[in-house]
């Protein structure tokens, strides 16, 4: 058995002694947005730092719990708080905690983020459901020995989130009247935020919003044949003519804010899948 393999059999070990149940749906909660968890009927929750390799969040706002329930009627395995290439840790051990997924039964993956938006029809606290991504982070989970247990050596990408459940989102929106814009998710490594000239760089390569996260857990599931389905919640105007200082206090209660809607759609998914 590979170093990999052997290490989440430990973490496994550890949350199996919680529970024997299959959790076929996985949520990754973003900076502001764990909310979502007041709607899990909890059964066990797990510390990060008791689960063996896994890392420890740092971010303010990133609780960092393993939370294992149901939410409508269905198992889910949430992890409140993620991991952040800024943060110092390596892509694997970002990506780590959904390779123990798969192997806890998630199929579906939700992920959520708090991004800044470029595209000028966007505002502040909209929703955007993620149709693709741009990866600039300057490096890729995958890169290494491939374990030819969890996937293949060259996962094919056409699809990065899942058009059905995108469709699925976007009529959901709609019966709730809950405005989304659908776009493009640009990733770089952070933690400062852009520049103008960043801004307007990243703007031309066809990017709609900015973030730190999501593309890793991204790339991972779908190396393990998991369907994603992503939300980005945008925390603050990123328009070069008109940009203002921002912090993370402003972000996170932008992001606060904007939950509610996010968390009704992702619900209603959860209940639909």
């Amino acid at each position: 058995m590979s170093e990999l393999l052997e290490k989440i059999e430990d973490s496994l070990k550890i949350i199996r002694e919680k529970t024997e149940a299959n959790f076929p749906i996985g949520i990754i909660l973003g900076t502001g947005l764990g909310g979502l968890v007041n709607e899990i009927e909890i059964s066990h929750e797990i510390n990060y730092q008791d689960i063996p390799h896994f890392p420890l969040s740092t971010v303010e706002s990133h609780s960092g719990k393993l939370i294992l329930g149901k939410i409508n009627g269905k198992n889910v395995v949430a992890m409140q708080g993620r991991f952040h290439y800024y943060e110092g840790y390596s892509m694997q051990q970002i990506t780590y905690p959904v390779r123990v997924m798969k192997f806890l039964g998630v199929e579906t993956l939700l992920v959520s983020n708090a991004c800044g938006g470029m595209n000028p029809i966007y505002k502040r606290g909209d929703i955007m459901i993620m149709l693709d991504h741009i990866n600039l982070l300057g490096d890729n989970p995958l890169i290494g020995k491939n374990e030819d247990e969890l996937g293949p050596r060259f996962p094919d990408m056409s699809e990065p989130y899942n058009l059905e459940l995108i469709e699925l989102a976007e009529k959901i929106a709609l019966e709730n009247a809950i405005k989304v814009q659908k776009g493009v998710y640009i990733a770089v490594p952070g933690p400062n935020l852009e520049t103008k000239a960043e801004y307007r760089f990243l703007r031309a390569t066809g990017a709609d919003v900015v973030g730190m996260s999501t593309v890793p857990e991204n790339i991972v599931a779908n190396h393990m044949g998991i369907k994603v389905l992503g939300f980005s919640i945008i925390t603050d105007e990123c328009f070069p003519e008109s940009l203002q200082p921002v912090n993370v206090q402003e972000i996170i209660k932008t992001a606060m804010t904007a939950e509610p809607k996010m968390t009704k759609i992702m619900k209603e998914v959860i209940k639909r899948i």
